[in-house]
């Protein structure tokens, strides 16, 4: 089978939609399909290359993943005609690889992570006329007539069939995850007594949390849970990892200046994202994860924690109620009594508890492959 990925992001941008689609690629390639993606162009990453297996022909887009929606379809047509499926996702690839789709006959399959219809202004800083565009956008999407739209989650595809998409062509398929890069006996003791040496926590109550400081990661609730914790139980400590991109230095800094302006400084600390393995060694010498998003397609944060045997307090967004298990809090989305309240209890050591819930990789890809083959035989 050759499979055409149309996705205006792919490796080496790092985040969940990319490690899902790097991983679905990789994985077909390996049981002998031929697998090309089309992706935007990052700076300093060629024009073309091989990875794994997979093709990838990245096009000039001025390094804007906007301009992809457009100069991609031309590419994305000739590349269709050598292929027996198109894969894309929300939301700059999708209207290229409909496109193709159309002109070449070739079954199209769009892979959506969230709907974020009627939740622009909630969940984002844009201006009123910024989320007025992107909604329509977002509408038109949904407007076209994909041969499939895979969930990956039941919060999504609940999501979907209120936009009135047919529920046939609708297929729930949750990700796959890498529960080997993520054992917690991959790092030594050593190296986390390390971690609590470096930073000083001693008998601190440490919480930690980390990601894309952007919009849809909730981190203002959590700073200004913090400082009402602070009050009532004294020796706990706040660690932010947050990435420093350049896409998100804007937010960064607002994280920034809203711990100074409530004069949090010296409880509240935060440090530049790391690699797995250095951030690994973090959560495992925390004494509790939280992760306080506002919008959640599926949440690696949440597996990557629950893998490593840690106590997570998670919002009630989007998917992560659906993916988190072991010992855990669930809070209202963007609520700081709440979120203060499930804190205090993990500081009490007062956590729910399920049995792990697992996400396999051999069962996604297979899902997904059954699904193109029932497409192709059409």
């Amino acid at each position: 089978m050759r499979v055409l990925f149309i996705c205006e992001n792919y490796y080496p941008h790092i985040g969940g939609a990319e490690v899902v689609f790097k991983n679905l690629a990789e994985r077909f390639a390996l049981q002998k399909n031929k697998v090309a993606i089309l992706t935007h162009q990052l700076p300093n990453t060629p024009i073309k290359e091989v990875i794994n297996g997979v093709k990838i022909h990245r096009l000039p887009c001025f390094h804007s993943r906007y301009w992809f929606t457009f100069l991609a379809i031309l590419p994305a047509i000739k590349l269709a005609k050598k292929a027996d499926l198109i894969q894309t996702t929300t939301f700059n690839g999708a209207f290229p690889a409909w496109i193709a789709s159309k002109i070449t006959g070739k079954p199209v399959v769009i892979t959506v992570h969230e709907v974020w219809i009627n939740k622009w202004k909630k969940i984002t800083e844009f201006s009123w006329l910024k989320c007025l565009i992107h909604e329509l956008l977002e509408r038109s999407i949904y407007l076209l007539n994909f041969n499939r739209y895979i969930c990956v989650s039941q919060a999504t595809l609940n999501d979907l069939i209120k936009l009135r998409i047919k529920k046939k062509r609708i297929k729930l398929i949750r990700n796959g995850f890498d529960y080997q890069a993520w054992n917690p006996n991959n790092w030594k003791k050593s190296e986390i007594k390390g971690i609590r040496k470096k930073y000083e926590w001693k008998n601190n109550f440490v919480y930690f949390s980390w990601g894309r400081p952007g919009p849809t990661k909730g981190f203002e609730y959590l700073i200004q849970s913090m400082v009402k914790l602070k009050k009532i139980i004294p020796p706990s400590h706040l660690i932010l990892m947050l990435s420093k991109d350049i896409a998100y230095q804007k937010k960064r800094k607002q994280l920034l200046d809203l711990i100074q302006k409530l004069k949090a400084q010296s409880y509240i600390q935060i440090v530049d994202s790391a690699p797995n393995l250095e951030l690994g060694k973090h959560i495992l010498a925390a004494d509790c994860i939280v992760i306080p998003s506002v919008s959640e397609g599926f949440g690696y944060t949440t597996l990557e924690t629950v893998s490593l045997n840690k106590p997570i307090i998670v919002s009630d967004a989007g998917s992560l109620p659906e993916v988190v298990s072991k010992k855990h809090l669930i809070f209202k989305t963007k609520s700081i009594a709440d979120l203060t309240e499930k804190m205090v209890l993990a500081y009490n050591g007062k956590y729910n508890f399920i049995p792990e819930k697992k996400f396999s990789w051999e069962e996604s890809v297979n899902q997904y492959l059954k699904t193109y083959h029932h497409l192709i035989k059409k």
